[in-house]
């Protein structure tokens, strides 16, 4: 307040009196009127005045405004006014005729103090929150827009009284949903505010579902063809995504990156680029580089990479990395989106090496690329941003550098010419005149070289023609060559990157290297190193003395003239060691190195200052200690680290063997473990099969007892109603067809007699069988027992079919017995007497009768016989499965127990090893040699990337 009186005191900012005094009785007016509408046209009045009197309005009536805003909230046109009138006194977007120079900081302290007596209660805040929550257009719009200018003045301390109030981020959410585009696109800038620098409201608007409403939004709008709209949602949504992890993972598990894809989809004229669409394109391009940056977990980079290939959103960008018409900085920044989204991940660089341009004939996107790159004409940047695109694809890549080396090797250049490769371009651009093009291809080189034994062996081989008839040059010797005449500082420095690069952890290379018919590049060394020169050629001298110290520490001895000990001696006599290490010192000590080190992206404000790669930086942090404490070791020392190393090779390449076979065993009980796992799901299905066929034969023993009790219903029907029939009499004439139904039944009971016979004999074969097989798995005796049981019961049936025939047979000889007394009773009974009609249709009745129950006893047994039949052939089945199942479980139980015995005997070799390498370090130990943990731990390391290696060839 006292700041803000003396403002309003002072010549330049004081008020006209007669504005004050108007300002003082409307201030009155609002605070003492009885009427709303005196009250309402008070505000109104004020409202017109804050602008040229903002100061004055400020001080004398945000109080009386704030106080409209807590009793009058049932007249919105008054909460309006009011509003709009705190927005013109807090907020510094004032016209720019009435900004002066002189007194631009002299606004922004007016706004940022305006905004801190209004916050001091937080009460007021809330109470806006209430207000933005109202439907009403003249309430709800400058709201929204005071808010705003809250958080641009006192952004931290809005934030945390919004994030303190019940529901406060979930009420301005709702803005987005408003269908009048005005709030809807001030409630974007408002959220943009809101959600600056803050990873909790940044949590919870995403998860209020913000990037389903403005992924919408931007649809809606076109796409990047969208005016400015898009641009603030793509801000809005770099806030929410950057730096926060939680809701990257949240954008990706939503698949909110598949629907990135459309954003891309330039049509084939591309032309007409305006303004907003290169500015909308650009912050795309940014957003998908905030998912996939170098920065983030490598496991969350590495998923989003995935899910960007897998909805064809690298194929889009790589699709206008190859168009023509794109406007610079878009291309540009494509490139390095491509190249975070290749950047260590396989399946996209395998694809990204099979682009080919829209050429004529089509050429890899790769020698393209590397074309501008090498090309002087091209802009800085863009060449910057090609050679970090080269360096993303050979990342983790030994694919990718074996093709890149490959174009190098005598064999696969291609002898007509017609094309031009990745090694020729990068060997043109390392010898051209332009020093910028010498730097980017050494870098480019030394990438592919990157940990890689074997490519820094193969590049060895490659010859270069120097001028006409003189003989070919080796690529490492034409390097020392122009490092010794004295070329550009920017030259030089990339040459002696790429040959430290080269000569690390490669004594064959080192062997070359010093094994030079003149000794130029030892010599050349030592003398550089060795003179006082400026501050420029600092840098250079530290260089120096790095490749020097690598040639030392890689050195194998096999040069007698170099090696270590003698060399070491010279750089004694003609450097100094203590000299020696200070000019190491000067590459880490230097501010463009510090720049380096940051990130992996190459970025330099102007080319003198691009001096320094990434990679590199992290070679020097891991070589310059080693080589400091190798300089100062004496020979004795130097000899017995030898032997504790040729040691300590020999027992890793032991223990690699050792491992190698582990590694081998464990894939065979893998697999083993896959067809034990297979032959177990097959045993289940049998028997889940089993299981089934038994479940079918219980169904049919349902219906079979069924048939049964109908059939003894039926017999007792007929035995009924024969007796009926003999208390009511038999004549004469019945006599005689009865004889005839009494022989018929004798045949058919004979022919049921054999039949029954038959299926004894099928039984009995049956129960020898199931003998024979008692011996099986128990599993298959599960069923086979089901099937004897189901036969024996068979059997049972057939003996209860049996004692019904012989009943039957008891009653035909009953039958026969009545028929002779009925042939004595027709000797003495009247011929004429009874009635014949009455008989002939009983008898025929019966004889029906008779005729089904016999078919229908025919077809049971028909039915119980094809049973058996069934049975007995499922039962055979179940048996020699089982037989199987049993040999290949007992062959492979036998296997893993072999397996089991050679792992054993592995390990107990392994702890032998461990044990004589423990004995050798306390010997070493012993003898005063120092024996560091680090170099078990890199033993160990290097081991286990081995492993890692193995494992993603076989993957």
């Amino acid at each position: 307040m006292n700041f803000l009186r003396g403002v309003m005191g002072g010549p330049s900012a004081g008020p006209q009196p007669s504005g004050a005094d108007t300002i003082q009785k409307l201030c009155d007016r609002v605070a003492s009127s009885t009427l709303l509408d005196d009250r309402r046209d008070a505000v109104r009045a004020l409202k017109s005045l804050s602008k040229k009197y903002r100061l004055e309005v400020g001080i004398q009536a945000m109080e009386h405004l704030i106080h409209v805003l807590q009793t009058d909230r049932s007249d919105s046109e008054i909460i309006g006014y009011a509003l709009d009138t705190l927005y013109n006194v807090i907020s510094n977007d004032l016209e720019e005729e009435e900004q002066e120079e002189n007194s631009a900081k002299q606004v922004d302290d007016l706004g940022s103090q305006f905004t801190e007596i209004f916050i001091k209660q937080q009460e007021n805040v809330t109470l806006l929150l209430t207000l933005v929550e109202e439907f009403d257009f003249h309430v709800r719009w400058p709201g929204v827009k005071l808010l705003t200018s809250l958080l641009k003045q006192q952004g931290p301390q809005v934030q945390q009284i919004i994030l303190v109030s019940p529901m406060g981020v979930s009420r301005l959410m709702d803005l987005l949903a408003d269908s009048r585009e005005v709030i809807r696109n001030d409630g974007v800038l408002l959220l943009q505010q809101l959600t600056k620098s803050n990873a909790a409201i940044q949590k919870i608007v995403a998860f209020e579902n913000a990037f389903e409403r403005l992924l919408d939004i931007i649809t809606e709008e076109g796409n990047s063809d969208g005016g400015i709209v898009v641009e603030d949602c793509l801000l809005l949504l770099q806030n929410l995504l950057k730096n926060n992890n939680s809701n990257q993972n949240f954008f990706k598990e939503g698949s909110y990156i598949q629907r990135m894809k459309p954003w891309f989809e330039v049509g084939d004229d591309n032309c007409g680029w305006s303004a907003q669409k290169v500015t909308n394109l650009h912050l795309m391009l940014q957003l998908v580089r905030v998912l996939v940056s170098p920065t983030n977990p490598p496991g969350a980079t590495s998923s989003c990479q995935k899910a960007m290939f897998h909805c064809g959103l690298l194929q889009q960008l790589c699709t206008i990395l190859m168009a023509t018409g794109v406007p610079a900085d878009i291309l540009t920044e494509t490139i390095n989106t491509v190249s975070e989204v290749i950047r260590g991940c396989q399946t996209n660089q395998d694809y990204f090496a099979s682009v080919n341009a829209p050429s004529n004939p089509p050429r890899p996107a790769i020698v393209v690329l590397l074309m501008s790159m090498v090309n002087e004409r091209q802009p800085f940047v863009l060449r910057c941003a090609v050679l970090y695109c080269f360096q993303c694809f050979l990342y983790k890549n030994q694919k990718g550098q074996g093709e890149i080396v490959s174009t190098l090797l005598p064999s696969t250049i291609d002898a007509t010419g017609n094309s031009v490769s990745a090694g020729q371009l990068l060997c043109g651009g390392l010898f051209s005149t332009d020093s910028l093009s010498n730097w980017c291809a050494a870098v480019a080189l030394a990438h592919a070289l990157q940990e890689n034994a074997t490519l820094k062996e193969q590049l060895l081989r490659v010859q270069l023609a120097t001028s006409i008839g003189n003989p070919p040059v080796s690529l490492l010797q034409q390097c020392t060559n122009i490092l010794s005449q004295g070329s550009k500082v920017q030259t030089r420095v990339g040459l002696l990157m790429l040959l430290c690069t080269w000569l690390s952890n490669c004594s064959i290379a080192v062997t070359h290297f010093l094994h030079n018919p003149a000794n130029v590049p030892f010599f050349q060394l030592t003398g550089q190193i060795a003179e006082n020169l400026g501050e420029e050629e600092q840098l250079v001298q530290g260089l120096c003395a790095l490749l020097l110290g690598i040639s030392i520490y890689y050195n194998d001895n096999s040069l007698e003239n170099y090696r270590k000990e003698k060399l070491k001696q010279l750089i004694e006599k003609r450097i100094g060691k203590e000299n020696f290490v200070e000019k190491l010192g000067f590459i880490s000590k230097h501010e463009l190195y510090s720049r380096a080190a940051q990130k992996p992206q190459p970025s330099f404000s102007s080319p003198d200052h691009m001096m320094f790669d990434h990679e590199f930086t992290k070679l020097v942090k891991e070589l310059e200690g080693v080589i400091s404490k190798a300089i100062y070791k004496s020979s004795e020392e130097d000899k017995k680290e030898e032997e504790v190393k040729k040691t300590l090779e020999q027992h890793d390449n032991i223990v690699t063997h050792y491992k190698k076979v582990i590694r081998e065993q464990d894939q065979e009980l893998e697999e083993l473990k896959q067809r034990i796992n297979t032959l177990t799901s097959q045993n289940e299905q049998l028997q889940a099969t089993v299981t089934q066929q038994v479940s079918q034969i219980q169904q049919h023993k349902d219906q079979y007892n069924l048939l049964k009790v109908q059939l003894g219903k039926d017999t007792q029907h007929h035995n009924s109603h024969g007796d009926t029939l003999q208390m009511n009499g038999i004549q004469t004439e019945e006599v005689s067809k009865l004889k005839e139904e009494l022989e018929e039944w004798k045949n058919k009971h004979e022919l049921l007699q054999g039949q029954l016979r038959e299926k004894d004999s099928v039984i009995e074969k049956l129960n020898s069988s199931q003998m024979e097989m008692a011996t099986t798995e128990q599993s298959s005796q599960t069923s086979r027992s089901g099937g004897l049981e189901h036969s024996n019961e068979l059997q049972k049936e057939l003996e209860m079919l049996r004692s019904q025939i012989q009943l039957q047979s008891a009653e035909i000889s009953k039958l026969q017995m009545e028929n002779q007394k009925l042939q004595v009773m027709n000797t003495t009974a009247d011929p004429m007497a009874g009635d014949s009609g009455a008989t002939a249709a009983a008898s025929s009745e019966l004889e029906g009768r008779l005729e089904q129950e016999i078919k229908e006893l025919k077809s049971a047994v028909q039915a119980l016989s094809e049973e058996k039949e069934s049975l007995k052939q499922h039962l055979d089945s179940a048996s020699s499965t089982v037989a199987i199942l049993q040999d290949e479980k007992s062959k492979l139980q036998r296997e893993v127990a072999e397996s089991k015995k050679e792992q054993d005997d592995l390990l107990v070799l392994l702890a032998d090893q461990d044990q004589k390498i423990s004995a050798l370090k306390i010997k070493l130990k012993d003898l005063g040699v120092p024996v560091e943990d680090e170099d078990d731990t890199e033993s160990g390391d290097q081991g286990d990337e081995d492993e890692d290696g193995d494992e993603e060839e076989q993957d």
